[in-house]
Formats: structure tokens, sequence, C-alpha cells
């Protein structure tokens, strides 16, 4: 038996990297997939893969939102679990930014993170339980270079502990996840150089897997993190230790 067995898990950005991980390993712990992405063939190969289903959403849009939760509690009865991992990143500070960047960014992390929250509450509500997990970054733990990116993971951590404070009558928990150097499309955009300058300040001397900040959100969506809400969890193999 696996220990996401019966539930069912809505997991955004599910195409690739991180999500894709998530998918995987919730799949093989027995959870039923509700696999999201905006890159239509990536996210319908992986729900393929893993015998899930594949929903098409734009997380910035409330209607698709809807139309996700609403199909995913038609075909399953309920939903146990939530994965806020879509995200998005751009350079931009200060002085060489934008407020069109900023925007944008926002709009996806931050907004985009309010909504799954928002669509999915009321059926957790309803069924008095329920586990959100939202990725935020090390970027809402310090100050960060990108200030675009790492403002929208500063209000992931800030709107996931409010949740927690006003969800948690309804048995529902919500954490917040900070992975470091992960060996995604987003780590590895940096260029070799920022990459390998990165890692080399990581005590742990390597970077991250995809699985490794997967089996922490596994955690968390499990009946074993029972009585933890309103944590934030760093996977970063020690770098800002």
């Amino acid at each position: 038996m696996g220990k996401l067995d019966g539930k069912t898990i809505i997991i955004t950005g599910g195409g690739k990297g991180q999500g894709a991980a998530e998918v995987r390993l919730a799949t093989h712990l027995g959870a039923k997939v509700v696999v999201t992405d905006v890159l239509d063939d990536e996210g319908n190969q992986v729900a393929e893969e893993t015998g899930n289903v594949y929903r098409s959403l734009d997380v910035t849009s409330p209607e698709q939102w809807s139309d996700v939760v609403n199909s995913a509690v038609s075909e399953f009865g309920r939903i146990d679990g939530l994965v806020n991992n879509a995200g998005i990143f751009e350079h931009g500070g200060i002085l060489d930014g934008s407020v069109e960047l900023f925007k944008k960014i926002v709009e996806v992390n931050q907004i985009g993170t309010f909504l799954g929250m928002s669509a999915v509450a009321p059926s957790m509500v309803s069924q008095k339980s329920g586990s959100i997990v939202n990725i935020s970054s090390i970027a809402g733990m310090r100050g960060y270079g990108a200030i675009a990116y790492g403002a929208s993971k500063w209000a992931v951590r800030g709107m996931t502990k409010a949740a927690a404070k006003e969800l948690g009558s309804s048995n529902i928990r919500v954490n917040s996840i900070h992975p470091g150097a992960i060996e995604t499309d987003m780590l590895f955009d940096l260029g070799d150089a920022n990459v390998n300058r990165l890692v080399s300040n990581v005590p742990m001397q390597r970077s991250g897997t995809p699985d490794e900040v997967g089996t922490t959100v596994m955690f968390l969506l499990s009946d074993e993190a029972s009585y933890i809400s309103g944590a934030e969890i760093v996977v970063d193999g020690g770098l800002i230790a």
C-alpha cells in the first residue's frame, strides 16, 4: 500500500521537471493525479505515461481553475491535495527591470497560487480535509537579485501562512517548500558559469534532483504530516544555512 492510496491530487506545471517528478511519485504512492500545465503535449505525455488524466490549465485564469476543480470532483468525488508547482523566472532588478515583467511574474507565481488555493478550498472545506503544498523558493527566504521573482516567492511564503490560519479549523493543511539549486530547466537556463558558482556555495557540494523536492512534497500531502501546517521547508543542501 502507498501512503497516498485513495487520494486525488492536482499538480500544476506537471508537464516537465519538478512537476513531472511529483506526478510520477504521487502515482507510485497510490494517488490519482490530475496533471495540469499550459504545455499540452508534455502534460498529456506525462499523464498517459502514468495512467492519469490531463487538463490544460493557465494558472492565471479563474475560469480554467474552476473547470479543472469541477472536473476533478465530478470524476473522482473529492480533492485531497493540491501542489502549486507552476512558476516562471526571468531576470530583472531595480535598475533593469520593468513593471510589465514584474506584473507577468507576479501573475503566474503569486496570483496563480492564490487562485489555486481559492479554487480547491471549498471542496476541501466541505470534506473537512486536504493538503495544499505551495512551491516557493530559497528566493522567498532571503534577498534576491531578480526582484520580481523574489517578491513573488516571498508572497507565496506569506500566503501559505495566511491560508494555514484560515483553513486550519477545517482540517486543511497548507505548507510551503523552498527549493534551492534543483536540476530543472529553471536552473540550467542560468548558464554553466552561474550554475557552477551557485553549486559551489552549497555545503553538500552538489545540486538537488526534482525527486528530492518531490519526496518532501509527498510527505506533506500524506497523512504522515497530519499535524504540520503553516511550515516552510527548505530543500537546498544547506545553501542558505
